[in-house]
């Protein structure tokens, strides 16, 4: 299998998030199989149609670019309000722009929720589910990834958790193959 070359989105803006930890986890778990890279989303402006002309603004350019250079992408988010963090979907928007044109399109997907409660996130992993159709993202239906009690996962930057890796290997390597199969 080639290496393909994966945006890693990540919806926490937080340093030392564990979305960002969870990405940086993943991608060492993917070497060889997937070249892995986080396509930054704090300093994207809010989506605003006015601004979004004939030069729109440059961290829309590079964001769009970056996310069109991959093969696929994986989405890596915590859960706010039974939802997802407005900073993810505001670069779902950026990426969906202009109409016609979405740097998402095509792109095989993955979700990776987590949180600190029970549920691990399944909100927001569902209702950034609902937006995968009309981006044209196939999104890996399986296994599904709902990553709860993640604070007792870490000790610092280390996954401590060795079942949790286990998993995650699954994960990835279960990504690579959907990647392969539906990347254009």
């Amino acid at each position: 299998m080639a290496s393909k070359k994966i945006a890693i989105v990540v919806g926490s803006l937080r340093m030392g998030s564990y979305s960002g930890k969870l990405a940086k986890v993943m991608s060492q778990l993917a070497e060889g199989k997937l070249d892995m890279e986080v396509v930054e989303i704090r300093d994207l402006p809010l989506y605003d149609q006015d601004i979004d002309t004939e030069t729109p603004p440059a961290a829309y350019t590079a964001f769009r670019e970056r996310i069109r250079a991959a093969d696929g992408v994986l989405f890596i988010t915590p859960e706010y309000n039974r939802s997802i963090p407005g900073a993810l979907k505001n670069a779902i928007d950026v990426g969906s722009r202009p109409y016609g044109k979405a740097a998402w399109s095509g792109k095989p997907c993955a979700i990776v929720s987590q949180s600190p409660g029970a549920l691990g996130g399944f909100g927001a992993n569902h209702h950034l589910r609902q937006t995968l159709p009309f981006l044209n993202m196939p999104a890996m239906p399986a296994p599904e990834a709902y990553l709860g009690g993640i604070a007792d996962k870490f000790d610092g930057e280390h996954l401590k958790d060795e079942s949790l890796r286990a998993f995650l290997q699954t994960f990835v390597d279960t990504f690579a193959a959907w990647v392969e199969r539906h990347a254009g």
